[in-house]
């Protein structure tokens, strides 16, 4: 580990609150498990648990799917429970295309057909990662029997900071290709995940020192605009699909609404 990485995971470790000794289970998301082909390139899942239907869990923009350690286990304890990383994130290949709603649903198609899981499927997402969520399943012909969407983005109304986070992301590619550590550009805490360990802790460290994360971090920001008329071309009412929406969640209450949404599976 080169000596920006160590100085990241020092901060990270500083200022996140990670614990000396992780959740169970959690160290499985701090690196690769699955790498599943998706056409030229190839990303990052792990799966824990048994039964029918999968829970599939959609993280938020610029973010991995090792934000859902506290979630994840939980789930898994009544069926199966799968997470990824979208291409760029996590340890999954770089990116080769713009990061839209569109590519992102289209990916978690090839994904799941490559990886040969079988439907039915829950999806939880999270912020952006929700609108994909969403797409998916609009475009899935009835594979999706549920969602959960968590502070759930929507296509008429984008974060009104778009441009200057992605000013940050910019600037935080620049400071990555040149070696740099810079605070600002550490990778943010959840709630979602609650509190991590050091692993990791030094595996988010790591993501936020290489450029290809930047790239398509700044990716998915860039791709806003183009993101929400994706959404407006495939957008119509779910019908009587089982969904639960949660604002500002936190483990216990995520888990919650995905039992929910379980319990009115047919």
């Amino acid at each position: 580990m080169n000596k920006s990485v160590v100085s990241a995971v020092v901060f990270l470790l500083a200022a996140g609150g990670a614990h000396a000794t992780p959740p169970t289970g959690q160290d499985a998301l701090a690196g690769a498990q699955i790498k599943v082909d998706v056409g030229g390139r190839k990303l990052n899942m792990y799966c824990t648990g048994k039964g029918s239907p999968t829970v599939l869990f959609e993280a938020d923009a610029g973010r991995a799917g090792w934000d859902w350690s506290a979630v994840l286990p939980e789930v898994a304890k009544r069926t199966r429970a799968c997470v990824y990383d979208r291409a760029g994130m996590g340890a999954s290949d770089p990116i080769m295309r713009a990061s839209t709603v569109a590519n992102a649903s289209k990916d978690l198609n090839f994904l799941i057909k490559n990886a040969r899981m079988d439907a039915p499927f829950v999806l939880v997402g999270a912020g952006y990662g929700a609108m994909v969520a969403q797409h998916y399943a609009l475009r899935s012909r009835g594979t999706v029997t549920g969602l959960v969407l968590v502070d759930a983005m929507h296509e008429d109304a984008l974060p009104a900071n778009r441009a200057a986070s992605l000013d940050a992301a910019l600037a935080c590619l620049t400071a990555a290709e040149d070696g740099k550590t810079v605070a600002a550009c550490a990778y943010s805490a959840t709630a979602i995940n609650g509190e991590i360990g050091p692993r990791l802790a030094a595996a988010q460290a790591a993501q936020v020192a290489k450029p290809t994360y930047w790239r398509a971090r700044a990716s998915e920001l860039d791709s806003l605009e183009t993101s929400a008329s994706q959404m407006r071309a495939v957008r119509k009412p779910f019908g009587d699909l089982p969904l639960a929406e949660v604002r500002h969640g936190e483990p216990a209450t995520i888990v919650a609404a995905v039992m929910e949404v379980l319990d009115k599976q047919k």
